[in-house]
């Protein structure tokens, strides 16, 4: 960890979870491998939550997709699922 008497002392009053998240910038701040890089800002987009701009875009594209009547019902969506296992 970084040798700094202010950091040390903030420590001593952090819980935790946030020493953990810390320590997890420093060593990624230290990384060198970039496909473990990659790896990381892949996992991070992944889950990353999205705003509520966004959640609220895609909620207004599927209520238009349903308008439009492209879904599927129950029993079509179990006929497609059923016809994976076929193959």
């Amino acid at each position: 960890m970084v040798n700094n008497r202010y950091f040390v002392e903030k420590l001593s009053v952090m819980s935790d979870l946030q020493i953990q998240k810390l320590e997890l910038l420093e060593w990624m701040a230290s990384l060198q491998d970039k496909s473990l890089i990659e790896k990381l800002v892949k996992w991070k987009e992944k889950h990353q939550r999205i705003s509520l701009e966004q959640y609220n875009a895609e909620i207004e594209a599927a209520d238009a997709q349903i308008d439009a009547g492209d879904y599927l019902t129950h029993e079509e969506a179990a006929k497609e699922i059923r016809s994976w296992r076929e193959k």
